[in-house]
């Protein structure tokens, strides 16, 4: 599957001359993979570590700076993961996780194992690929499902929940307050450096419909305060979604689980846009990135 390239105009003697940029990297992107064995109707819960290996094979012929999986990797039970970590496994290029919430649809005495199962030293973090900067956020931090039933963390949750009406969907989470503030240093820190930054997480923030975290209109008057970001890109909204704010482009990856047809995206970066190639129920997007950020493009 080859990428479109980037174009960059010239003018020479009044004539303009069209050349081609190269791409900085890419990396894969699977959203929702959501293996358990189970039968599931739309779903195809027992068809996901088949499509899997076929992702994995096709990432292992490509030259990619990592793949992310965007959360939701198993449906339920802890046995799931030893059928879908393997595959994974077998790539050549390093594997970042995003935490979904069913990958903590498993018994209380498993759940605070769920970041290290997948290899997580941390439930959210960041990393670079040159001036690129990645922060993998967790929309599951507050939510009343991450946390063994009556711990700290579960009542503080349902204490936040409580307070925000009672009445939001209980599959979505929120950003806390230390992840928050982590997030407004690491903008700050790649706005200093001139990196540029996506991010990642399971629920998605905008467009706002009921698949968005608690508090995404916070997480996004944060995000617009930098100039520095260029992408939001999640799962968890299996039909997938897009929208355009502020210069800032979000979207949502189609679920790989849904119908026996697959779904996954290779995402090329140039200087001046992404561009996402999808395999499967997946479409493409050509995201350009505007030279003066925070410009207000909604649509």
């Amino acid at each position: 599957m080859e990428s479109i390239k980037a174009l960059a105009f010239t003018v020479i003697c009044g004539c303009v001359f069209v050349e081609a940029e190269e791409p900085l990297f890419a990396f894969g992107a699977i959203a929702d993979c959501q293996y358990c064995d189970e039968e599931g109707g739309r779903r195809q819960y027992r068809l996901s570590p088949e499509k899997l290996r076929a992702c994995v094979a096709d990432f292992n012929t490509q030259d990619l700076a990592h793949v992310v999986h965007l959360g939701d990797f198993i449906d339920k039970d802890w046995e799931s993961f030893d059928v879908v970590v393997p595959i994974m496994d077998q790539l050549k290029a390093p594997v970042r996780h995003v935490l979904g919430n069913h990958d903590f649809s498993v018994a209380d005495k498993y759940k605070d194992r769920v970041p290290e199962r997948l290899g997580l030293e941390r439930r959210y973090y960041d990393f670079a690929v040159g001036k690129w900067r990645f922060l993998i956020l967790d929309t599951n931090d507050v939510s009343l499902y991450a946390y063994p039933a009556g711990s700290k963390r579960d009542l503080e949750s349902r204490e936040i929940y409580e307070s925000l009406g009672g009445k939001l969907p209980k599959y979505n989470g929120a950003v806390g307050d230390a992840q928050m503030a982590w997030i407004e240093q690491s903008l700050a820190r790649a706005e200093s450096r001139g990196e540029t930054v996506i991010l990642h997480s399971h629920h998605p923030v905008y467009p706002f419909e009921n698949h968005i975290a608690w508090n995404a209109r916070e997480i996004i008057e944060l995000i617009e305060r930098y100039s520095c970001v260029a992408a939001y890109i999640n799962g968890h909204n299996h039909a997938g979604a897009y929208g355009l704010k502020k210069g800032v482009h979000y979207l949502t990856l189609k679920g790989m689980v849904d119908t026996k047809e697959t779904a996954y995206s290779v995402v090329t970066v140039y200087p001046d846009l992404i561009q996402v190639n999808g395999v499967g129920r997946q479409d493409d997007y050509t995201l350009e990135i505007p030279r003066i950020r925070g410009v207000d493009l909604d649509r």
